[in-house]
């Protein structure tokens, strides 16, 4: 599969999502196997790009891999505009945003809801692969409702255009994120043109990638909630495709040592208070589960300071180790 000049075979993709895939969080996906991580959205509006959010998500100093940035908005030529930005702020691919169900983001008729409107997908994709010299490509939905699934044609749209490759999320607008992910569309997208199609939805381990893949015949897959508090996942599913076996679960003293990485490259990156305070969100989906959590939530997310939030995340993980030993 290439993506202009970008090769990947079989790439396991880790989703834009507003509020997590910052730049911290695409380094160590990157770390842990990922082939290509996309950024939160960056807004088409002008006015908005010296907010301290749109300047931290423009931020690629030191990023590892592909520097690949969504972007997202209504306007071909703000879109345009934003695109051309984004390439001189290092960007190497565009990823224009149709797939977001958020309320705020389809109020202003972007993201998903968009897919009502082709005439208007048809213009502003045109406007944006001709606005840059980069690959630029495209995240969808499969329509806007279950009777209204027009990802097909969307797609064809797309492939005239000059969009390189692109992203299918199995569900509607209307499903947000609720129920289950269907690969129908998906397989028909991929029937239906020939740029890369990358699946997306509900892939939340390994035997399920593979499932995913041969139901679609897609190109690559997408992985986004799944891997929150799951950066391995993506080397998990990799070896698994790669050699028909499941790799070792990460133990306790791994999930710390990483976690404890994540969160000082929050800290280092946010500043102490604003790092503390993202990285709460993380915690919680690191520890999900673990004995003993809901109460340690409750206290750590009391804490504004990261000394005492790492020392508290060490005590946990000596704790949970006391705990297995005494249960063996």
């Amino acid at each position: 599969m290439k993506i202009g000049n970008h090769q990947f075979n079989t790439p396991i993709i880790l989703a834009p999502m507003a509020g997590v895939t910052d730049r911290p969080f695409r380094d160590l996906c990157y770390q842990l196997g990922a082939d290509l991580c996309i950024s939160e959205m960056v807004t088409a509006e002008k006015h908005l790009w010296n907010s301290r959010k749109t300047q931290l998500r423009l931020n690629h100093q030191g990023e590892q891999g592909i520097r690949s940035v969504q972007i997202a908005g209504t306007d071909p030529e703000k879109l345009a505009t934003a695109a051309r930005f984004n390439v001189d702020h290092g960007a190497q691919i565009i990823d224009i945003n149709m797939g977001c169900p958020a309320k705020k983001v389809c109020n202003v008729q972007a993201g998903s809801a968009l897919l009502k409107n082709e005439p208007l997908v048809a213009d502003i994709l045109a406007s944006v692969v001709k606005a840059v010299d980069v690959p630029v490509t495209l995240k969808i939905r499969t329509g806007w409702d279950h009777n209204n699934k027009n990802a097909v044609r969307i797609a064809n749209i797309a492939e005239q255009s000059g969009i390189q490759a692109l992203s299918v999320h199995g569900r509607t607008r209307a499903d947000a994120y609720k129920g289950e992910a269907e690969y129908e569309t998906i397989a028909a997208v991929k029937q239906a043109v020939s740029i890369p199609v990358i699946a997306n939805g509900d892939i939340t381990n390994p035997e399920k990638a593979m499932a995913v893949l041969k139901y679609t015949s897609a190109d690559a897959l997408m992985i986004g909630r799944a891997a929150q508090g799951n950066p391995w996942i993506f080397s998990q599913i990799k070896h698994y495709l790669a050699n028909g076996d499941l790799l070792t679960l990460p133990d306790n003293q791994q999930i710390c040592q990483v976690l404890t990485a994540h969160l000082e490259n929050l800290y280092d990156f946010y500043g102490e208070l604003s790092g503390v305070r993202i990285a709460r969100k993380h915690i919680g989906w690191y520890l999900k589960g673990q004995q003993g959590f809901e109460a340690f939530r409750q206290q750590v997310n009391r804490v504004d300071e990261a000394a005492t939030q790492l020392e508290l995340i060490s005590h946990f993980f000596i704790q949970q180790q006391t705990l297995t030993t005494r249960a063996a």
